[in-house]
């Protein structure tokens, strides 16, 4: 199962969109959801204090500010090349 973590803080318009859109394809495309406040780490917030949300899929960057439901469908159902 694909693992998708998303960088984003309490409060931000974008994250929360962000947010609806992910949750909204998880209940026909399932995968693993886990949201990280960069306020609650340092290091994160200056990685990422400009960029946020910011989302990767299994280690990957996929997408900053805004996610396209039809784009994230696209990477999440993607399969992974051969080596």
């Amino acid at each position: 199962m694909k693992e998708v973590v998303v960088y984003s803080k309490e409060g931000c318009c974008l994250c929360e969109e962000a947010l609806r859109v992910l949750r909204k394809v998880k209940a026909s495309f399932p995968f693993i959801l886990k949201e990280v406040n960069i306020l609650k780490d340092r290091d994160l917030f200056e990685k990422f204090k400009e960029e946020i949300p910011v989302i990767y899929i299994d280690s990957k960057k996929a997408f900053k500010y805004r996610v396209e439901e039809r784009k994230f469908i696209e990477q999440l159902t993607r399969r992974a090349k051969p080596a």
